[in-house]
């Protein structure tokens, strides 16, 4: 970890975006580093995460240190002066998109993002849609120019995953690593993967 202030402390915001899981699953990997966590699960997530899984909210709300309602916007997390050393935004809506590459602070989740860019701290965006046209590739390219991370959950072979838990983890940790928390969950690539 690179970081001054031990435990880092992470904002993750979760959308309504199909992919639920990877949210969950870095909750889980964040966990196990240590990290202090503050999570924005949106209405929209609640919706997704009864039609993708078999988990209840509480669930993921007992994963996080601190969770905060999207409508909270005087929240610790909607201020540039509440240190964190990051957000995950896992999957990130190309609604959520759209509102952070615009600054167009509506909710809470838009609000830490861009707290999370204006203060120059690391923001990972999860984009979740396909095929994209060409408002969404521009709505990226903004969010990009603004210091965001834009990383599509695209799954990596080289690993030779045997599960969908292993492509959602292998996933989830390459957005910690861009947030600069490594975890040894996360596979790395070497001469021997190609074998």
């Amino acid at each position: 970890m690179q970081t001054d202030r031990f435990p880092p402390r992470v904002v993750v915001g979760i959308t309504g975006a199909s992919g639920v899981l990877y949210g969950v699953r870095a909750l889980e990997l964040l966990g196990q580093l240590g990290v202090e966590t503050h999570l924005v699960f949106t209405k929209a997530a609640r919706a997704t995460l009864a039609q993708e899984t078999d988990l209840g909210v509480a669930d993921v709300r007992a994963l996080a240190c601190h969770v905060y309602s999207e409508h909270d916007l005087g929240a610790a997390i909607s201020s540039g002066s509440f240190p964190t050393d990051g957000m995950l935004v896992a999957p990130c809506s190309v609604k959520s998109l759209s509102g952070i590459a615009n600054s167009y602070d509506d909710n809470l989740l838009v609000r830490a993002a861009d707290v999370t860019l204006k203060e120059r701290r690391p923001l990972v965006l999860l984009v979740r849609e396909t095929p994209l046209h060409a408002g969404h590739l521009r709505l990226m390219a903004q969010a990009c120019d603004a210091g965001a991370t834009i990383m599509p959950p695209v799954p990596a072979f080289y690993t030779k995953p045997g599960s969908v838990e292993e492509l959602i983890t292998q996933t989830a940790g390459r957005a910690l690593d861009a947030l600069r928390l490594s975890h040894p969950a996360t596979a790395r690539w070497s001469a021997t993967s190609r074998r």
